[in-house]
């Protein structure tokens, strides 16, 4: 997606001095490496392959920290899946995947990326979503229970001006600590607003 060219900003950190990123292009992502502890969602070099992907979708953005050469945490935001009812708006992006290596964890990277990621003007043009739901969660790795995993969820998401939803999303209602989150962008009509709104709830079209 052309968004200008990466912006990015040097944070200092309990861990050490960090660069945080974005959007960055397929191209610089394919020249980094991955730190061997990001491994939540799979392997760190496919998660590699994934994010250089994800930077060539029309749109895709992927947001990075690094230190020098080395990704020590993403967040990642494209067109939802095609099988959700998400992608039938066409101002819909699903915030994808947000990961920071076990290591960096204490260095709050989770909310610079995501304060990296929403100052870019782009997002204002969208309503952007992210889908949570638990069995994706690293309970271990963070000693967290299900739902302490799912406040520290929603108080970061929330930080970026994300919101809760209550929708009958057969997936998000599959198990109680699913949840959906939202924010919308100041240049998104109304109108797009309300189709939104429409499409939290959907099922009882269909009774």
């Amino acid at each position: 997606m052309e968004t200008g060219g990466a912006r990015g900003c040097e944070v200092d950190t309990p861990c050490g001095r960090v660069l945080v990123e974005g959007p960055v292009s397929p191209a610089d992502l394919a020249s980094y490496t991955m730190n061997g502890l990001m491994n939540n969602f799979r392997p760190p070099d496919r998660q590699k392959e994934a994010l250089v992907e994800i930077a060539g979708l029309d749109p895709g953005m992927v947001f990075v920290a690094r230190r020098g050469r080395e990704i020590v945490g993403y967040v990642t935001f494209h067109r939802p899946d095609e099988y959700t009812r998400w992608i039938r708006h066409p101002r819909v992006l699903e915030l994808g995947g947000i990961e920071v290596s076990r290591e960096w964890r204490k260095a709050r990277l989770g909310r610079r990326l995501l304060q990296c990621a929403f100052s870019h003007p782009v997002f204002e043009d969208y309503i952007v979503i992210t889908t949570e739901y638990c069995w994706h969660w690293d309970l271990q790795g963070t000693c967290l229970d299900l739902w302490g995993y799912r406040k520290m969820l929603t108080s970061l998401f929330g930080s970026a001006g994300m919101v809760m939803k209550a929708t009958d999303d057969p997936d998000i209602n599959e198990h109680p600590a699913n949840v959906l989150m939202a924010r919308v962008g100041a240049n998104v009509p109304p109108g797009d607003v309300l189709v939104f709104e429409e499409m939290l709830f959907e099922e009882k079209r269909f009774y």
